[in-house]
């Protein structure tokens, strides 16, 4: 039977091809939109992966320090990351199109200066405002989404592409980064995202609606440097920890953005516009899922780093290898995004997302079986398996939560799904890493025998890197470096069992909280 046209809510303001009353199915203008929707998601993922293979060429042109070239790096993320919750509520009050068109136009202008930047510095102002301009993307389009799909099936559909376009851009990132440095300067893996957005700019006011709160107050500008001030010290501290750095600085950030993060939540419970209305937060459905999604980030990112580190310095791949095995993983996480839709037409969503986490819980199980045998093509299998299985709870829970909000909310409701995919992977790298490097330095010490014992062994302690460091210059270290395989290979199997676990908690937590959640027909 079919479903009647509805009203348009009267909070959002209209504009362009939409009319006051339109079906529930989508019209081919929603598809091709989704499509150009999906330009800028390719476009941010690939701009976190390319620039690690310019990394050699632009240090020799830049010459920046040890300091400058990790923030060259990591900039793009941090700035991103903090500026998420503001562009998801600057989007609900200024427009979703309009901030999507702003941050598109910001990022290419940025691009060019970043890919012909002369110094470090110049370079890492670029990458910082190019975070800035990015984090304008995720909200912006998955809120757009939410307005244009009313379909449930559609809209999971629309969701599941969204998710897959990252995917792409992290897969295809490396790839079309190495043909571009094959042929032109490292600058040139700044200019590829501009044609991309020059056609999101001429596209985009002609195929996307305009949706925003038209009741929204004003923009508190308190609370958005607040929000900034309070995201950025804590995954400063994250990363300062999974990097091995002082415990001391690395808590000192914590504890400074806790304390804005409390003045800010303090602040919105008195506003009568807050940046973010802490009643979203009374959802339970909101709530929960943000936990389940923060804990799949949380593996998801905490494996990565493992993973990379297991395949070159215990299997001895090349980067390149490594790469190309690392493949098929990112592939696996297309493939499970866009079966996420026909899984909903077969078991209501939350069954669906219990047994995709189990399903990646499996994965994970079967790299912990491989490590130790140095099984590659386990290894890899298992791998896939996590990505297939853990792919529809991102498309899932990211739906579930734009869902859950008011409408008018969506782009706040956006930005914080992906706020808290920020600080689980942060969260995931810094805590799975460091038990990681509890359980090798413990194996390492009870497996070392006493004639390889001092200097070579307190390197090899500080982690595998510097063990294969030693062996590398010194002829005399090589068994350790063997020694040290198989204390990394012990503490990446006790790091996959927990991650396993971990999952398999988040799975039965799905069931049993989210199972009032309404089957999405």
């Amino acid at each position: 039977m079919a479903r009647p046209a509805r009203s348009s809510p009267p909070e959002l303001a209209m504009t362009t091809w939409e009319t006051a009353l339109r079906p529930e199915k989508a019209t081919y203008r929603e598809w091709i939109g989704l499509a150009i929707i999906a330009l800028p998601c390719i476009v941010y993922a690939m701009d976190l992966t390319v620039l690690n293979l310019a990394v050699p060429s632009l240090s020799a042109d830049l010459q920046p320090s040890a300091a400058q070239l990790l923030w060259i790096v990591d900039i793009y993320g941090f700035l991103a990351a903090g500026s998420l919750l503001i562009m998801g509520t600057l989007g609900d009050r200024i427009g979703r199109r309009k901030l999507l068109l702003i941050g598109s136009a910001c990022f290419a202008s940025l691009s060019v200066i970043a890919a012909f930047s002369r110094t470090p510095g110049m370079l890492i102002a670029a990458r910082a405002l190019l975070g800035v301009a990015g984090a304008t993307m995720t909200p912006s389009t998955l809120s757009l989404i939410s307005n244009m799909f009313r379909d449930a099936q559609e809209k999971t559909f629309a969701v599941s592409v969204w998710v897959a376009s990252f995917s792409l851009g992290g897969v295809i990132g490396p790839a079309i980064g190495g043909m571009i440095l094959a042929r032109f300067w490292w600058g040139a893996v700044f200019l590829a995202p501009v044609p991309v957005m020059a056609l999101l700019l001429i596209a985009g006011p002609l195929l996307l609606p305009e949706h925003k709160n038209a009741h929204a107050g004003r923009l508190d500008l308190v609370s958005a440097i607040l929000s900034v001030v309070s995201v950025l010290p804590i995954i400063y501290g994250i990363k300062l920890v999974a990097e091995g750095g002082s415990p001391f600085p690395a808590s000192l950030a914590a504890i400074v953005g806790i304390a804005f993060g409390a003045w800010f939540l303090r602040r919105q419970r008195t506003l009568s516009d807050p940046l973010l209305d802490l009643r979203l937060f009374r959802r339970s459905a909101v709530a929960v899922a943000l936990a389940i999604y923060t804990f799949d980030f949380f593996v998801g990112f905490g494996i990565l780093i493992i993973v990379a580190q297991y395949l070159q310095l215990v299997l001895q791949l090349t980067p390149f290898q490594a790469g190309l095995w690392s493949t098929p993983v990112g592939l696996g996480f297309v493939v499970g995004s866009l079966l996420t839709s026909p899984a909903l037409k077969l078991m209501r969503s939350v069954y669906v997302l219990g047994c995709g986490l189990a399903l990646g819980a499996t994965g994970l199980a079967i790299m912990a079986l491989a490590v130790q045998a140095h099984g590659l093509i386990l290894i890899v299998l298992g791998n896939v398996v996590f990505s297939i299985g853990t792919a529809p709870c991102t498309a899932i829970i990211a739906d579930l939560v734009v869902s859950a909000a008011p409408q008018a909310q969506s782009g706040a409701a956006s930005a914080l799904s992906e706020l808290a995919s920020e600080l689980g992977g942060a969260l995931g790298i810094a805590l799975l890493g460091s038990l990681v490097t509890v359980v090798y330095r413990s194996a390492l010490s009870a497996s070392v025998p006493s004639a390889l014992h001092g200097e070579s062994l307190q390197r090899a302690l500080r982690g595998i890197g510097s063990a294969a460091a030693s062996a590398n210059a010194s002829e005399g270290a090589h068994g350790l470096m063997e020694i040290a395989r198989t204390a990394y290979s012990d503490a990446a199997q006790v790091a996959f069992w927990v991650a396993a676990i971990m999952i398999l908690l988040a799975a039965a937590g799905a069931v049993a909280k989210l199972g009032t959640v309404k089957a999405q027909q």
